[in-house]
């Protein structure tokens, strides 16, 4: 099987089918989305055909880039381009296999197949009867598509994995952003389309194809047994980075009938195990890879970026700016596809007025080698110009921590309402947070429309109007938070007391704290007071 020429990836249709279909039929208008089965495995998908497309078919430059939007090359346009890389997409047979190490490992103990799934228990939990979410066991086969499927997700999120089991390009479990249409029936292929950037806006050296440079497994692994075998950002090509392989494994096919535990289908080529060998490709140095957003030090401009992270609590609107905008003052680049994508909207803003994006954001939250959980989430993306985006910026981080510190205010009362002293909280409080990000979203995300709409006229600040609006909408979220957890139950005559005090003080902060009185005075915004019954 070829993963360039052959169908293998399901992909939804315009009629709600479901098509194994190959690669090329993303430019297909009746091709709506791929159709995986674990949104892990969706991620990962959309990552292999942005990175092809990159990789085989980038336009030259922001012109081509805007034609293709509008119009998709034909499919035998497409096939054409990508025989370049045909092959380096072999899944199995003689030579070179995608994704695979490029000696055989036979000499390595066979694992099963599940341990190339991310959420899976590793041989300690199971050892140690830890499997209690997930359980062992549940995938002792895959469909050789599914399997293929599953190593690239493990070889773009790789986690710690034990003594030198390499981490991934972008360190474990990376956010990943993709500028998606709003429109959920936009075809796929403007959906990938505007995660590819044009060779104008990327600068790099045309690719060899052959030589390992872009695709490692085309040549024996640089392993990394001794020290001084990093393998940093100016080793390799920068495409290099769609391909990054940190992990040593070679598949075991069978060429037989069977069921796949991933999809429920019968398939001709069954994978039970793999075989695995430590001190891969150690990647290492500041790497900022296209679709994903990265975080430095502002005390220290020439020091290491780390990637975004999943983390506990899923992906809120506190880290909504680092996502979509870029500062050298804060320290945060979003990833490189939005902002080739900002720029080239504001370039051409008759053929994008009117196009409505979301910023898709997905990723694993991982604790060194344990998954806690898989996050996947949509935030709108809005469109201006990069001239504004300082002060635009300043008024959304404002918001961004007016936010954070009412949140701590509601934490802090709710827990003196609920002990009897500070050294009585030991619990986990993070459910308080997760309820409060979410309920606050849309007024945060209204407000930083009309903000948007503001600048349109002309002004970068918020509308006084819109502070009045969204303060008012985050105090009323915040006591409303507050009287759920706080005075749902009646309890003693002492406890209510305690509890009405901790509201009071609440309030206190709410309606005439400083930073409140400051936001106020700034937006000039009206006089509020909450009424205690």
């Amino acid at each position: 099987m070829n993963l360039v020429k052959d169908p293998w990836l399901p992909m939804r249709m315009r009629d709600g089918s479901v098509q194994a279909l190959p690669i090329s039929h993303i430019c297909a208008d009746d091709v709506l989305d791929f159709a995986l089965p674990r949104a892990d495995f969706q991620g990962a998908a959309y990552q292999f055909a942005i990175g092809l497309l990159q990789t085989a078919f980038a336009p030259k430059d922001s012109t081509q880039w805007v034609e293709r939007f509008k119009q998709a090359p034909t499919q035998q346009e497409l096939e054409l381009d990508l025989q370049a890389v045909e092959h380096a997409f072999n899944a199995e047979g003689s030579g070179p296999l995608f994704m695979q190490d490029f000696e055989s490992l036979s000499e390595q103990k066979p694992s099963n197949i599940a341990g190339l799934l991310i959420d899976a228990p590793g041989e300690n939990g199971i050892k140690n009867n830890t499997d209690h979410f997930i359980k062992r066991g549940v995938c002792d086969q895959m469909s050789l598509e599914m399997a293929l499927l599953a190593l690239f997700t493990l070889q773009i999120n790789a986690p710690s994995g034990g003594a030198g089991h390499r981490v991934g390009l972008r360190g474990g479990g990376p956010l990943t952003t993709l500028v998606m249409p709003a429109d959920s029936d936009a075809p796929l292929w403007q959906k990938l389309w505007l995660n590819v950037i044009n060779r104008e806006s990327w600068v790099y050296e045309d690719p060899d194809f052959s030589d390992g440079s872009v695709f490692p497994w085309l040549a024996p692994t640089r392993t990394s047994e001794k020290k001084g075998s990093e393998v940093f950002h100016d080793h390799v090509h920068p495409l290099h980075m769609f391909w990054a392989m940190p992990r040593r494994i070679r598949l075991d096919v069978k060429n037989h009938e069977g069921v796949c535990a991933i999809t429920g289908q019968t398939t001709s080529n069954i994978v039970s195990d793999y075989r695995t060998q430590n001190y891969g490709y150690n990647y290492s140095g500041n790497w900022t890879h296209p679709l994903t957003p990265y975080k430095g030090d502002p005390k220290k401009p020439d020091g290491d970026w780390l990637s975004a992270k999943g983390q506990p609590g899923g992906i809120q609107y506190k880290i909504w700016d680092a996502l979509t905008f870029s500062s050298e003052e804060n320290a945060q680049k979003c990833a490189r596809v939005v902002g080739h994508f900002e720029r080239i909207s504001e370039g051409n803003p008759r053929v994008f007025k009117k196009v409505v994006t979301s910023l898709w954001v997905f990723g694993y939250d991982m604790d060194n080698m344990k998954p806690r959980g898989w996050y996947s989430t949509t935030m709108p993306l809005f469109q201006f110009d990069p001239e504004q985006q300082t002060d635009l910026l300043l008024e959304v981080k404002r918001l961004q921590k007016l936010s954070g510190d009412a949140l701590w205010h509601l934490r802090t009362q709710v827990k003196a309402a609920w002990f009897e002293s500070p050294s009585d909280t030991k619990g986990d409080m993070s459910f308080i947070d997760l309820e409060f990000w979410q309920r606050s979203e849309t007024s945060f995300f209204n407000a930083v429309s009309q903000l948007m709409d503001a600048v349109d006229d002309g002004s970068e600040v918020l509308p006084s109007a819109t502070a009045n609006v969204w303060l008012g909408q985050l105090q009323h979220t915040v006591l409303d938070l507050f009287d759920e957890y706080a005075l749902s139950e009646l309890g003693s005559e002492r406890t209510m007391l305690k509890r009405i005090e901790a509201r009071r003080a609440l309030c206190g902060w709410l309606f005439g704290g400083k930073d409140i009185k400051k936001f106020k005075q700034e937006y000039q915004v009206e006089e509020q007071q909450e009424v205690m019954s």
